[in-house]
């Protein structure tokens, strides 16, 4: 069995108050309420691709995560939008994060390029991300960071492997700016450790299926609790 690395993350945000004025809003009834926007912003996990070239919009988190919203809350008008790119890193996806995603006036904006920052420089990278939360911060808009899901090359319990050190860097990130952090990586370190077979989370050595999918969804939703 995995030996899990189990690094948890000091978050300075509680996800049961960080989107405070989110949840108030999606608890709204008409015609008080109003849309409330999500974008998703990232490489191909969050695009859906599966077994590439196929692309599964439907099992992919974004979509997943827009349903368990409208379940908890069933009066609310909620877009989810996706503006990730298969292939893209973080210095590419920080060129066009104004235009893009600030555009749409969001009220939240979820990041994550873990999987292919792997291998370039971490002081781009680092400052990539940083540039990201900035610019989302002066827009005011709440940030959601999240950590890399599972690749099947990767030693997930080897402290000096990319995607570990990929990991580390983004729950860092996201204690020093005070933002919100989906921790996808240690729930699949978690699911592997409960007995799923890694390959019963993927549908290729990179991308999630559905029930990997679900892993990340369910870290999200977390951050959306219910009104008091």
């Amino acid at each position: 069995m995995l030996a899990v690395l189990f690094v948890a993350a000091a978050l300075q945000v509680s996800p049961r108050d960080y989107l405070g004025d989110v949840v108030r809003e999606l608890s709204k009834k008409w015609p008080e309420n109003r849309m409330v926007e999500i974008v998703c912003h990232g490489h191909s996990v969050p695009a859906g691709y599966g077994k590439t070239p196929l692309v599964h919009t439907v099992d992919a988190y974004p979509n997943l995560l827009r349903d368990a919203l409208a379940g908890r809350f069933p009066f609310a008008v909620i877009n989810v939008t996706v503006t990730a790119i298969g292939g893209e890193n973080s210095i590419q996806g920080e060129q066009r994060f104004a235009r893009d995603v600030l555009s749409r006036h969001p009220d939240v904006v979820t990041i994550d390029y873990g999987l292919n920052d792997r291998g370039l420089d971490a002081s781009s990278i680092r400052a990539a991300w940083q540039s990201m939360i900035s610019l989302a911060k002066a827009a005011g808009v709440r940030v959601i960071l999240l950590t890399p899901t599972m690749d099947l090359a990767a030693r997930m319990d080897d402290p000096g492997d990319p995607l570990v050190l990929q990991a580390v860097a983004i729950r860092r990130l996201a204690r020093e700016a005070n933002v919100g952090l989906a921790d996808s990586f240690a729930a699949f370190q978690s699911a592997i450790a409960g007995g799923s077979p890694r390959t019963s989370l993927m549908a290729q050595s990179n991308h999630p299926n559905r029930k990997g999918h679900e892993l990340v969804a369910a870290e999200l939703l977390k951050w959306f609790p219910s009104a008091r």
